[in-house]
């Protein structure tokens, strides 16, 4: 190791330190998102959520899916919702959302995935996984950008034109009726 791997005055190395600081915040924002009643504050807890899974990516060494991380996830899904929602709430309705009456069926649901998720944790073998997952950045930039250069091309065309056609459903009046 050398000088700088540790946090001064500690033997705890500083990617350790920053997974507890990345996994704490992914799960402390994952439950706001859940738990808040104001929509456009767990809409923004989303964003928070998803930027620290792509801080995880990063340390677990594929910078290339952190990066698409924060652009598909952070720049384009949580905006386009936060979008959407400031676009077609009402005014008249409420700003905060009521909890939903199936909290028994959701806590069963949850306990039932934290348990299978820890059975498959606790199954893999990290060591050889990490051996066998190696991408080059490179390599897949070139297979993007050459092999699937128009699909890439047209999704980008489909999304906006999804937006347009969303911002002009929610700024069209309520008693304007489609002429045929």
């Amino acid at each position: 190791m050398a000088i700088g791997d540790t946090i001064p005055f500690t033997s705890i190395p500083w990617i350790d330190a920053l997974f507890v600081v990345f996994s704490g915040t992914m799960l402390l924002s994952g439950l706001l998102v859940v738990t808040m009643r104001d929509i456009i504050r767990c809409g923004l807890a989303m964003i928070v959520c998803f930027g620290a899974l792509a801080g995880i990516y990063v340390l677990l060494g594929s910078p290339i899916l952190g990066a698409a991380q924060v652009i598909v996830y952070i720049g384009a899904i949580s905006v386009l919702i936060l979008f959407a929602i400031m676009l077609t709430q009402s005014k008249a309705a409420p700003n905060r959302l009521v909890f939903q009456t199936q909290a028994v069926p959701a806590a069963i649901a949850s306990v039932l995935l934290a348990l299978v998720s820890v059975l498959a944790v606790l199954a893999t073998d990290w060591g050889e996984l990490a051996e066998r997952i190696h991408i080059a950045t490179d390599e897949l930039a070139r297979v993007l950008f050459s092999d699937w250069v128009l699909p890439f091309e047209i999704v980008g065309v489909l999304l906006l034109a999804a937006v347009i056609g969303g911002v002009f459903l929610a700024k069209r009046e309520r008693g304007q009726e489609e002429s045929p």
